[in-house]
Order: structure tokens, then C-alpha cells, then sequence
């Protein structure tokens, strides 16, 4: 049993949705970042830890200009590992994903890579731009060093490319509640309603809803038929909003969480 079968096993049993939060990892500074990561793994219970990159083709304006940030301030890959050991130490039951695209562990090397990410006390990895059909890249790695590998699947896959993604992923699917990019506006909730039961039927893996979820409303409604809700943009939108004011910074974030947290065990 891995860490996030532990979570999920947890969250089935308080009867309940996982929260799962996002932050981009140096945004806006490596030693901001820090706090409001720990903030966050506080309320969450599992943590996506966003890799900064210069071209994140999935993420819409709000976590495009986070990985702008972190990067200006001087964000190494080093910084990430350095920031996910750090939640681990303050959270030994928490989830925790990096998430980000391929580049990264591509020229880091994906043994290398593995390898710092569990020392690191890393539980999965999300690349957004390796498909299933590309997993031989790094499913064996991730296999070898015991890192789950999410995949996503969106409202256009089909019951085929359902099953080939289960083939191949761990952890948890993440279904991808719109055709679209992070922070975008979420699709109507039925039609989410009856992809994530679909794709029940291929899969024994928790389902997860991300892309989208800004409102406790919407939070509560996907927690009413998923396994887990992921909240990203609305998170990381708090930084630019509070730049010039770091502990209002920190106090948005933490307020924002306990309101999602309120809204999927209400």
C-alpha cells in the first residue's frame, strides 16, 4: 500500500472527498514558498507541489505567471526537492505530488530525478505531456523507486483511452473536468458526473476532479460523486493578489483552504 492508498483509505473511511491543493513550488521566492506550502499541507490531504517551467502548456494565466515568479526568483529543481522534504518533515501522512512537465526529469534524467524525489519523501509524479503511449520514458523508473504515476483523462477520452490509462497509471486518475486549461470555468456538473462514473467502470483507482474548482460550492458538488477535488488556481491566485503584503499572503491561503476543507466534509 502506498502513501496516497493510506489517504484515500482515510477520506473513504471519514466518509468523505480528499481535498487535494496545488501551489507552484519558488513562487513567489523559495522562502515564501515554503511557508505557504506548509500552510497548505496543514488544510490538504494531498499536496500537488508544481514544478516551475517555462512553457506550461496546460496551466492557464493564474499558474502560467506562478512559474514566470518562481523562475525570476531563481526556482532550481533543487529548490523543489528541497520544499517537498520540508513538507514531509512537518507532514508524515500527507500526499504529496510533483507535478509539472516532461523537460524536467528528461534533462535532470528520470533515475536521478526518482531518486532525489524520494529522498525528498515524493509519493507520484504528474507529467502533463508523457501519455500513456510515451510511459515507457519513465513508468519503469517510477515503478523501481516506487513513485506513482497520475495520469490525466478529459471529457473527450474514450472508454479505450480510459482503459489504457489505467493500465498505466497509479495512485489516483485525475480527470480533467473541461477541454481546456487550468483556472478556465468548469463544465456543467452533470455532464462531470457522468465521465468520473464512467470512467468507474474501467478503473479501481480513486477519480479525482481538477481544473476549474474556484467555489466551495463547486468543491462540495464534486466531493458529492469523486473521490478527490483538486483546487489549484484559486490557491495560487492569493500571491499576486496579497503581493505586496506576505502575511496577508499567507493568511488568504490558509483561509482560502479551510473554506474548501469546510465545503467537502459539510
Amino acid at each position: 500500500m502506498s502513501r496516497l492508498s493510506d489517504v484515500f483509505t482515510r477520506c473513504k473511511s471519514e466518509n468523505r472527498a480528499a481535498l487535494i491543493g496545488y501551489l507552484t513550488a519558488g513562487d513567489p521566492d523559495v522562502e515564501t514558498s515554503k511557508k505557504l506550502l506548509l500552510t497548505l499541507a496543514e488544510q490538504v490531504d494531498i499536496l500537488e507541489i508544481g514544478m516551475p517551467f517555462s512553457d506550461p502548456m496546460a496551466d492557464g494565466p493564474v499558474i502560467q505567471a506562478a512559474s514566470e515568479r518562481a523562475l525570476a526568483s531563481g526556482t532550481h529543481i533543487s529548490d523543489v526537492f528541497k520544499l517537498a522534504q520540508n513538507v514531509r518533515e512537518a507532514n508524515p501522512d500527507i500526499g504529496i505530488v510533483l507535478m509539472g512537465y516532461a523537460n524536467t526529469p528528461f534533462v535532470l534524467g528520470f533515475d536521478n530525478f526518482s531518486k532525489q524525489a524520494v529522498a525528498a519523501g515524493v509519493d507520484a509524479v504528474l507529467l502533463v505531456d508523457i501519455p500513456p503511449e510515451e510511459g515507457h520514458l519513465c513508468d519503469p523508473i517510477f515503478k523501481q523507486y516506487g513513485l506513482d504515476r497520475i495520469l490525466l483523462l478529459s471529457p473527450t477520452s474514450t472508454d479505450e483511452r480510459i482503459k489504457l490509462a489505467n493500465t498505466h497509471a497509479s495512485g489516483f486518475i485525475y480527470y480533467v473536468s473541461l477541454n481546456g486549461i487550468t483556472g478556465a470555468n468548469m463544465g456543467e456538473m452533470t455532464a462531470i458526473q457522468n465521465k468520473v462514473e464512467n470512467i468507474r467502470m474501467h478503473t479501481n483507482l480513486p477519480v479525482c476532479v481538477g481544473f476549474g474548482v474556484k467555489t466551495p460550492q463547486q468543491a462540495s458538488e464534486v466531493a458529492a460523486f469523486s473521490d478527490g477535488v483538486v483546487v489549484g488556481s484559486h490557491f495560487v491566485g492569493q500571491i499576486p493578489a496579497h503581493a505586496k503584503d506576505h502575511q496577508s499572503m499567507h493568511s488568504a491561503i490558509n483561509h482560502a483552504a479551510q473554506t474548501m476543507k469546510a465545503a467537502i466534509q459539510a
